[in-house]
């Protein structure tokens, strides 16, 4: 009779007892499901419990992108209207998201206790290391509006090693003069905090339009359980330091920049696609949300990432109307200028350093 010879099999993902293929398969899908809907999180910083909202699974050898809202908004009302375009999904099948709610701002939040002391801007940017420490995250692209975008800029200036790109809408990297205080306080005499705020997410023709968008965040800020922590952020907002940015300096943003609407005269002109989008108002977020995903998918391609994405639907229509006009003029030069309306086909890949201009 022939030895028989003990052979040990192991399974590369063993299933729990009972289990069969099949089951472990549907989990496998449900749990992928459920990593799409987004995981929200907390955890504790030295300056109090932060939480965030993460959608999808890390990819190999690709950044985080990490988002920060304006004040008077929260992680969905803010970028929900861009991360759910259409032509962003490409994007966020590419790379994990983590959206980061400022202290009492996320949904169901309880109101602060009287005297509590919010953060500064400058401890918001000090939370980030912790968000990143817990998931075990190395480096970050970032994509902040408003204060936001301050406390994504500040954490960069603190932690370059940790960030690879940033998208920064309508920063104001001064802190307030003299002047901007006293209209400070004379504006709050006769408008109220929401009102404020709504002038500060919105430009003075938006909010004379009352557009349906302008009814939407007006009731949105108006009627939001948490006021009181909005108005703490408003706050901390309105009593930031300058971030001192100057144009050939060791205090000026390394990573590569994507600027939307201001602040470009003090960045390093050889690191910075500055953005300008003709009537996308305050929050060009909301407002515009296809031209703002061309654009950063073009930025991501100069930073290396998605070589072979496809165009949009924006540069697509854009290109076929560049054909069409070819035709009819054989002899039109070809070449292209570094700023282009929407006249002048799609946006150009390649190193960063150089105007964007989207037009409607």
């Amino acid at each position: 009779m022939a030895e028989l010879q003990e052979v040990q099999i192991t399974e590369e993902k063993p299933l729990l007892p009972g289990q069969t293929p099949e089951v472990a398969k549907e989990a496998e899908l449900a749990a992928r499901i459920l990593l799409d809907q987004g995981q929200t999180h907390s955890v504790e910083t030295p300056y109090g419990s932060i939480t965030f909202t993460v959608y999808g699974t890390p990819k190999p050898k690709r950044p985080a992108i990490l988002t920060y809202h304006d004040v008077g908004l929260n992680d969905k009302s803010c970028f929900q209207p861009l991360f759910q375009f259409a032509d962003m999904q490409e994007i966020i099948q590419n790379f994990v998201r983590v959206h980061v709610d400022a202290p009492g701002m996320e949904e169901g939040a309880p109101v602060f206790p009287l005297g509590y002391q919010y953060p500064s801007l400058d401890q918001l940017a000090d939370m980030i290391p912790c968000i990143l420490q817990y998931l075990n995250f190395s480096t970050i692209i970032g994509v902040g509006v408003g204060a936001g975008a301050y406390v994504l800029s500040r954490y960069a200036l603190t932690h370059p090693d940790t960030v690879e790109g940033l998208v920064l809408i309508n920063i104001d990297p001064n802190a307030k003069g003299w002047m901007d205080w006293a209209a400070h306080k004379l504006t709050g005499l006769t408008s109220s905090i929401p009102e404020m705020i709504l002038g500060h997410l919105f430009s003075q023709e938006e909010l004379s339009g009352n557009s349906e968008l302008i009814q939407k965040y007006r009731n949105i800020i108006t009627h939001a359980p948490n006021l009181e922590n909005i108005e703490l952020y408003w706050n901390s907002y309105n009593n930031r330091r300058d971030l001192n940015f100057e144009r050939g300096s060791d205090i000026t943003l390394k990573c590569p920049v994507m600027l939307v609407v201001e602040c470009n005269s003090k960045l390093d002109p050889t690191q910075t696609s500055f953005l300008k989008m003709a009537d996308s108002g305050g929050q060009p977020q909301l407002t515009q949300p296809g031209k703002l995903t061309e654009a950063f998918k073009y930025f991501l391609q100069g930073m290396g990432y998605m070589a072979s994405s496809c165009m949009t639907r924006l540069s697509r229509s854009r290109t076929a109307s560049l054909t069409s006009a070819a035709s009819l003029d054989g002899n039109r030069s070809r070449s292209r200028t570094l700023s282009q309306s929407s006249e002048s086909g799609p946006l150009p890949s390649g190193p960063p350093g150089h105007t964007m201009e989207v037009s409607c």
